[in-house]
């Protein structure tokens, strides 16, 4: 059973909406449900992973009222404000809804790289635990050695690296931070990894196999069992398209084994989010 792990939805102008913006004109556009089946239906899509794509209480909101209707969606992660005084508490609010199942700061657009490491966000982490949410981790290279401290001091917290940690494709670098923060992650047992959005961190130009190594890499270093397919769509219509990006991840995870093929493309993400 095909599940994506990492899709959003958003209404241009409404619920905090504050990205894309104008010139990103593929995507400057409401997204739903329809538009996801329209896409994804006819290639056996069985359900799939709804991610906030707004740093606002209301796209959250939304994203669990409109998932309360939809099928489709298994899972939903949301957004809180980890930092505030209230997160404990709205954190407890959110768990109410059946579907929530993590939620993800916006690593990756906070001006303190380590911002997820500091010891002032364990009221809001001891909540997420408490509550069984796992943290959707939205970072780039230079992110890693704190999303590792946090791995190493919080064991018991859940972690998913949003796709691959972006990793450096469009320099060709494989083989420097990025693979080195891959691996310590990956040596951590409550950590898994999304192969999602790689399409969009290649130059133009650059063609389709310059994501092989990368792909080789988090395939070799989480294994299917702790790797997850994400479409990271209608982000993934700036480089490519649903069906080409679920061909091509299935060519490049060099996986032939039945089982292994389906803890990528769905078992893996059940597990990890618990639907």
């Amino acid at each position: 059973m095909l599940i994506d792990a990492h899709q959003h939805f958003w209404r241009v102008g409404e619920n905090g909406f504050s990205w894309p913006t104008p010139d990103l004109a593929a995507i400057h556009r409401d997204f739903g449900p329809a538009d996801l089946a329209a896409v994804a239906a006819p290639l056996g899509l069985a359900g799939c992973v709804l991610v906030q794509s707004q740093p606002d209480d209301r796209d959250t909101d939304w994203l669990l009222a409109l998932a309360a209707d939809e099928p489709r969606v298994l899972g939903v992660v949301g957004w809180v404000d980890l930092a505030s005084p209230d997160a404990p508490a709205r954190i407890a609010q959110l768990s109410r809804h059946p579907k929530l199942r993590g939620l993800r700061p916006m690593l990756q657009s906070l001006d303190d790289d380590a911002w997820i490491a500091a010891p002032g966000l364990d009221p809001a982490l001891d909540a997420m635990v408490a509550h069984g949410l796992s943290l959707d981790a939205l970072v780039l290279t230079r992110h890693l050695p704190h999303l590792l401290a946090l791995a190493r001091r919080r064991p018991e917290l859940a972690i998913v690296i949003d796709h691959g940690a972006k990793p450096p494709i469009a320099a060709g670098d494989k083989d420097g931070a990025w693979a080195r923060g891959i691996d310590a992650l990956a040596a951590q047992p409550q950590v898994f990894c999304k192969l999602s959005g790689l399409l969009t961190e290649a130059a133009p130009g650059q063609g389709a196999q310059a994501l092989a190594p990368y792909v080789a890499h988090l395939v070799a270093t989480f294994g299917p069992e702790r790797l997850m397919w994400g479409s990271d769509w209608p982000v993934l219509n700036l480089a490519g398209d649903y069906g080409g990006w679920l061909a091509l991840a299935k060519d490049l995870s060099g996986l032939t084994d039945a089982a292994d093929l389906a803890a990528l493309f769905g078992g893996t993400s059940r597990r990890f989010y618990r639907i």
